[in-house]
């Protein structure tokens, strides 16, 4: 019998949080604008018309139901695993387009009337985001949470939004150079 790996607590929940940061504020910027987000899903060209109008209402509430169900242990799994294959569709409608030659489609990734032309990094950033789902849905070693180890994972958070979006905004100004 293989002994199971733990991941330290600390780590897990700053996993947890960075995710359930990303796909709220990402739900809930496609809901503010539910006819944006449907042409950009209209022009990934990876559906039946007729599905898209279903997918772009119901996806931004997968995203907002993957958020809060990362920040509830009992599913939490359930919830990395969904963050991952939502991911990993992202990541296939991006590379699909890719391969088709169309750079120019808006990724649907910015929200509040941002546009980003997609680009092969963004399969990067999300191999990267599918891995922080891993650790988000791996068993955690059984400790108690200090308050020193909730001042690292609000600090590891900061940190990790600043360096998402200054990454991001680096490679977007690199790719429309």
């Amino acid at each position: 019998m293989r002994p199971e790996l733990l991941v330290d607590p600390v780590l897990g929940l700053l996993a947890v949080a960075a995710l359930a940061l990303l796909f709220g504020s990402a739900g809930v910027a496609k809901v503010r604008d539910l006819a944006r987000f449907h042409a950009v899903l209209a022009a990934y060209n990876v559906m039946p018309t007729a599905l898209v109008g279903i997918a772009a209402v119901v996806l931004p509430f997968i995203e907002l139901g993957v958020a809060v169900a990362l920040l509830i242990e009992a599913v939490r799994p359930i919830a990395a695993g969904a963050a991952a294959g939502l991911l990993l569709i992202y990541s296939a409608g991006v590379a699909l387009n890719l391969a088709r030659g169309r750079r120019d489609i808006d990724c649907g990734c910015e929200g509040y009337g941002q546009r980003r032309p997609i680009a092969g990094w963004m399969l990067v950033r999300n191999a990267l985001l599918i891995g922080l789902a891993a650790l988000a849905g791996a068993p955690q070693a059984p400790r108690v949470i200090e308050i020193t180890d909730a001042l690292t994972i609000f600090g590891g958070l900061a940190a990790f939004v600043l360096i998402y979006f200054a990454a991001d905004a680096l490679l977007a100004r690199r790719h429309l150079a």
